[in-house]
Formats: structure tokens, sequence, C-alpha cells
């Protein structure tokens, strides 16, 4: 399972992007369409399909509140990154796409609903709550955790279980590195991670109908946790991580679906029990624990037979053919070797 590395004096990936692109936080992309509620008043994991197929309408950013300011140690450590450690000839989706059509339903459950909420969260100062199956459980300060790890750029594609598509510059950490400093014992068989849990700064758990059990869970196994692609992302595009995709720390898993990757962690705790994670407990029957892109498996309402990919148009959709592991089986296949993956989807 061999990482695409490259050396620091390869060609980065502000230089396959316009560099007007990678740093402009003045304009955002705003999505018409809002999604209607299915089932029990349970929301999609992500965006309708009738939604995503609506033109995106370009606003000022003037009209969001600003953040409060990025913490110096952090964004000190994200502009040190090693670029191109995982890299795709596939083009980027532009900066202003990236980071203001989300699903964040802790800011809201339309796509545009966290850039505009997500201001109001405090990411300085943060600490991980870590336990379970290690020797060194506790709660650390972010800084802790990560100023003893270099920042890697890993550029992934990211699929949406709602068959929409993009491809990202991440910066982070690889998973392994940072489980690895709590010296996980021979026990710990999965992962789990919960996001923060605070209505007062995040609007959308204040919702009662067709809202989510708080906070929201997701969960790896170990093998998965510790394969080389799993990423912590700290930042995108060069810089540090806005709060509307998941600021200061969060999962990025490129193979399963993007609501594996889940946003503003603050306890991660390793057990011998597969964890009950939240969309699969909320519609057991449409998201599973595994969650693992799969062209073959279809969601009962709609096809994952191939995606959008963004920026895309009602005319022109940018409809491409989904791969099985989103295209990385060659790193992952093995996990799952033997496995029925009908049946564990």
């Amino acid at each position: 399972m061999l990482l695409k590395i490259k050396k620091r004096s390869d060609t980065g990936s502000s230089e396959i992007t316009p560099e007007h692109i990678y740093h402009d936080r003045r304009r955002f992309m705003q999505q018409s369409g809002r999604f209607a509620l299915a089932g029990l008043g349970l929301m999609l994991a992500g965006c309708s399909q009738e939604g995503e197929a609506k033109a995106i309408s370009k606003k000022t950013q003037d009209d969001v509140t600003p953040s409060q300011p990025d913490p110096e140690w952090l964004k000190k450590q994200v502009l040190e990154f090693n670029p191109n450690v995982y890299t795709t000839t596939e083009a980027l989706t532009p900066h202003k796409v990236v980071t203001t059509y989300n699903n964040f339903y802790e800011f809201g459950t339309g796509k545009d609903d966290p850039v505009r909420n997500a201001h109001s969260l405090k990411t300085d100062p943060w600490s991980v709550v870590v336990e379970g199956e290690v020797a060194k459980p506790g709660r650390y300060h972010l800084e802790d955790i990560l100023k003893p790890h270099a920042m890697e750029e890993r550029i992934y594609r990211l699929r949406c279980v709602e068959a929409w598509s993009m491809v990202i510059p991440w910066i982070g950490i690889p998973l392994a590195n940072i489980l690895k400093q709590f010296e996980p014992t021979s026990k710990a068989r999965f992962v789990e991670f919960t996001t923060l849990h605070d209505p007062e700064q995040m609007p959308g758990q204040k919702a009662s109908f067709g809202s989510l059990d708080w906070p929201y869970v997701e969960g790896l196994r170990i093998d998965e946790a510790m394969n080389p692609l799993t990423l912590m992302a700290t930042g995108l595009y060069g810089d540090i991580l806005p709060n509307q995709n998941g600021a200061p720390f969060r999962l990025v898993v490129p193979w399963k679906y993007g609501f594996k990757s889940i946003k503003s962690i603050v306890k991660i705790r390793l057990t011998e029990q597969q964890p009950k994670t939240t969309w699969e407990t909320s519609a057991p029957q449409e998201y599973g624990f595994y969650a693992n892109v799969n062209p073959a498996v279809d969601h009962p309402r709609w096809s994952q037979k191939h995606e959008r990919r963004l920026p895309g148009t009602l005319l022109s959709p940018n409809r491409i053919e989904t791969r099985l592991f989103n295209g990385y089986g060659e790193e992952v296949a093995d996990l799952y070797k033997g496995m029925d993956l009908t049946r564990f989807y």
C-alpha cells in the first residue's frame, strides 16, 4: 500500500490551481435548493439529488459573520505542510465550492447553512478526550496532539453518499501516527469518534423535527484507522481548516462515503466493540457501518453507479462513473478480502 510520494521540489497544488482560487475567501457559492426530509423525519446524509442539480448562485462573503482569529501555533504548523504527499491528476474542486457547499448538520441542513452559521464555533482552545483501550488516556490539548507530527498535503476524492463528489487538497496528519502516541492496547479493535455537542455554538443541534441524536458519532475498524490513507485533517487548500469544513480537527477517509469523515472531533475512544454510529443507528437500512463507496450497492432510494463531480449545473451536471472504494482499491481492498460487501455495506 505505497503512497504516491513526491518531493517538496515537485509541482505543488498551488501550481495546479490558479492562485486567486487557492486564496479566495471573499466570495462563495450558495446552493439554491433545500432538500426534503425523508422517511420518518430523517434527513439524508448529504444533499438531495434534486437540490444538488440546481445551479449554485454566487454571493459575497460580506454577508457572513467572520470567524474568530485562527490560533497562531496551528496556522504556523499548517503552513509548513509537505505538499503533494498523495496526489491525483483530476482537477481540484474550486476553493469557494469546497468551503461553501457543506454537510454539517450541527449548523443546519442546507448546504449554505454551515458557512453562514459556523462562525459561532470557538476552536481555540480545543481539547480532545482519548479513552478506552490505550495506555495513555486523558484529556489532551489539540496543540499537544498535533505538534509532534509533520503536516502533509493529501489530494483526495470525496464521494458523498448522495452521489456528488469533489477533489480536495487536505492538509493533516495520518491517523495512525496520532493513535500510536496514545499506545493502543491489544484489545483495541475499533476507534470511535465524537463531534462536539454544544447547541449554543451549533444551532442545528437545537432542531427538534427530523434531528439526529446528538452528539454525532462515527467509527472505524482499527486496521482502517491505521491505513496510510486515513487522515486527520487540520487544513485545506494550503490554509487552516475553515469552521464549516470541520475545524479544527476532522477525519478524512477517502474510500468511504463522506458521512464517515466526522468533523470537529472532541473524543477518540478505542474499544473492543464496534461502536454504534449516528447514521447507522438512525437509518440502518440505508447507512451501514462500513459505508465503503461501491457502485454495485445502491442506496435504497437512488443509484450509486454514477456521481456528479462539482461544480455542475442542471444542464451540465458533470456526471461520471463511480469507482469501487472511490478509486482507492489498490490501497484498501485487502482490508475487506473475503467479506460480502453487499452485507457489510
